[in-house]
């Protein structure tokens, strides 16, 4: 994974970096090793989320991630948190286990897709012209909830866009007045953070259309679909119907503190 710090800096606000929580190893005043941790709330509890850890290549196999997350769990307490929250990716044996050594437990499984932008053939159905679609915000965030198939990880949630509003585009689809499918977009990243569409309007294109929209305001040389969970067969179906190619699958692992 590779950030300027601008990317940095923006994937931090929106995962609810806060650095009085986050921890380090030092040598000598050098910073060998970080947990960067996000605080927020996930399914009603004070939670805080690994937004990033890291060593540098000539301090790992020392176990300092290990010691930084030890080290940091009477602080997060003292802050009222209550679980701790990270996503590991399936194929690194190591740090996942690592975590189960550290009492997490896999919650859920997730698909990552990716695909360059040139390269997305669109499977698009001719839509109704009584539809509709024009840009909204998250006031209608009650509706949305409702066409969901599985809640959003900690990076897709509602709390996680609000923190970057700005930085998102939001197309809601309508049929006489009512929403019936949308999507939450961030141009610059490229990353399709939730698009659902109502169940009792699913396979008449909606969804193709909020992508053709999607891929409008795309300022990325890429489309990402992070997190969506392995079971939900009709997210994964639609993604490559549409050339959106799976790229690798992550746990989600929680520890109660």
């Amino acid at each position: 994974m590779q950030l300027d710090k601008d990317e940095l800096h923006t994937m931090l606000r929106r995962r609810g970096f806060v650095p009085e929580l986050s921890f380090g190893a030092f040598e000598n005043e050098k910073l060998i090793a970080f947990t960067l941790n996000g605080i927020g709330f996930y399914k009603n509890i004070k939670t805080a989320y690994d937004t990033g850890t890291g060593t540098l290549m000539e301090y790992r196999g020392q176990g300092l991630a290990t010691k930084i997350f030890n080290h940091s769990i009477p602080f997060l307490k003292k802050a009222n948190v209550t679980q701790y929250l990270l996503e590991v990716l399936q194929h690194n044996s190591k740090a996942v286990s690592v975590y189960k050594k550290l009492g997490f437990e896999v919650s859920r499984e997730f698909n990552y897709f990716v695909k360059e932008t040139d390269e997305i053939e669109l499977n698009i159905n001719v839509l109704d012209p009584s539809y509709q679609a024009k840009q909204i915000d998250l006031s209608k965030s009650e509706s949305m909830i409702k066409f969901w198939d599985f809640i959003p990880s900690w990076q897709n949630s509602f709390e996680a866009i609000s923190r970057k509003i700005d930085d998102f585009k939001i197309i809601g689809v309508y049929k006489n007045g009512n929403l019936v499918g949308y999507s939450i977009f961030e141009p610059n990243s490229g990353d399709i953070t939730q698009i659902a569409v109502d169940k009792n309007f699913r396979r008449k294109g909606i969804a193709s259309i909020l992508l053709k929209e999607i891929l409008k305001t795309n300022q990325n040389n890429s489309i990402k679909v992070v997190n969506t969970e392995v079971g939900c067969s009709s997210i994964t179906e639609f993604l490559q119907n549409n050339s959106i190619s799976l790229k690798g699958k992550q746990f989600e692992m929680i520890k109660q503190l």
